[in-house]
């Protein structure tokens, strides 16, 4: 089957920092961090918590801006990720008569949907042991899918509808999954991306897991440490990122600005553990998005890290990239010491940050990294603002469930110069 070129041609951001992409850039190039003490409010919500710390949204959506038929079924997750959208869509110059023609999807995901309306659904339900006291529109705010179904239903699109609700990994096979849908020709153009809120109940979960950081409860901005010798786990944060992918004939078809190519995309399970990071699946994944995108390793000149600040991930992580690309190079950072894990919505927010530093030829340093750790020394850490040309850079992703994804990205006529 013959295949087309894709490309992006949007970005919208809702993170840690702010509403918008510029927001969420000016505070990563300034290694700003985004994490702080949640520990009274969330004292009274949750009890045997060991991590206080995470990375909220520092201000309210304009919920208002959404007419109440759309916002109904809309939780905190699905909100954040319509901004996201509305955002890509205006920077990407997209008319609204696009998104009916059929040829225009959605793919878009998150760890779960909206952890504060499920917990709201069912203290409603459990306090009367009552359905009908379950807003009609509660189920569409807690349901899987609930980015997906509601930017189709909010923008009236009638293709494609993808949720690949893959945890950590979800906006990274989401990315993924609508690379391929026009990469074989079956849709024009994708809305991609990923969402997910901040929550006691969700960083809970990953304290059941021993997975986050609570040696610095008191000191929050020195947390997570990917990579470091002293990071202790990860700190979760909140927030909705998309970027627009359509064929290269589209773009230039509608006169867009093209600002990145996705290249490449590979997505497995190591079958080996629900929740311990293994190596040689990490490579394999790395090694099969290279050979999805025709690239040598040699040809790669940054790794945006999924390191999260947890002992075994990130060792697992570094290792893998050194026997894949060795220790010379290609640069390597996570983004996570800035704004901590956005769960499913970390792969789009980072790779977008990405394929923003690909085109200002800057790379931002891992924050909070200071010494690598055991079995995190052997590859190129980048611990300060650097400055160098980037034609290419790999995005990894790797999720509770052995779930690994990869993506590839080309700066846009880089095979001309």
């Amino acid at each position: 089957m013959a295949s087309v070129k894709v490309v992006i041609t949007g970005v919208g951001a809702v993170s840690p920092f702010g509403i918008g992409f510029p927001r969420m850039m000016d505070a990563l190039y300034a290694g700003s961090s985004a994490v702080v003490s949640l520990k009274e409010q969330w004292e009274n919500e949750v009890k045997g918590l060991n991590c206080w710390v995470g990375a909220p949204l520092k201000e309210r959506l304009p919920s208002q801006e959404i007419p109440r038929q759309y916002r109904r079924t809309m939780g905190p997750t699905a909100l954040m990720a319509v901004f996201a959208a509305k955002e890509a869509i205006a920077g990407a110059g997209i008319p609204h008569a696009v998104f009916s023609n059929g040829r225009t999807g959605v793919s878009f995901s998150s760890t779960t949907g909206s952890a504060a309306s499920l917990t709201a659904y069912f203290k409603e339900y459990f306090e009367g042991a009552f359905v009908k006291n379950v807003s009609s529109g509660g189920f569409f705010q807690v349901m899987s899918h609930t980015c997906a179904a509601n930017i189709a239903h909010f923008l009236n699109i009638r293709g494609r509808v993808i949720s690949p609700d893959a945890a950590c990994s979800s906006s990274a096979q989401a990315i993924g999954m609508g690379y391929e849908a026009i990469k074989y020709g079956i849709q024009d153009m994708m809305l991609c991306g990923g969402a997910d809120e901040l929550n006691a109940i969700v960083c809970g979960s990953f304290d059941l897991l021993n997975a986050t950081s609570c040696r610095y409860n008191g000191t929050p901005n020195e947390t997570p440490r990917p990579f470091d010798r002293d990071r202790d786990g990860t700190v979760c944060g909140e927030g909705a990122g998309c970027v627009v992918l359509e064929s290269e004939e589209s773009a230039l078809a509608r006169g867009a600005s093209i600002l990145a190519e996705v290249a490449g995309f590979s997505t497995s399970s190591d079958g080996s553990h629900l929740a311990q990071p293994h190596s040689a699946s990490i490579a394999q994944c790395m090694r099969e998005a290279l050979a999805s995108a025709h690239m040598a390793p040699e040809k790669v000149d940054y790794i945006s890290a999924h390191a999260t600040g947890t002992l075994l991930g990130d060792a697992a992580e570094a290792q893998a990239i050194h026997e894949v690309f060795g220790g010379g190079r290609p640069a390597v950072s996570s983004l996570k010491g800035h704004m901590g894990h956005t769960l499913g919505a970390s792969g789009v927010l980072e790779l977008s940050a990405s394929f923003k530093m690909m085109n200002d030829g800057i790379l931002i340093p891992t924050l909070n990294l200071k010494t690598p750790g055991e079995g995190c020394e052997d590859i190129d850490h980048v611990t300060e603002l650097r400055k160098c040309r980037i034609n290419a850079f790999a995005k990894n992703s790797f999720a509770f469930g052995g779930i690994n994804s990869v993506i590839i990205i080309k700066r846009y006529g880089a095979d001309n110069d």
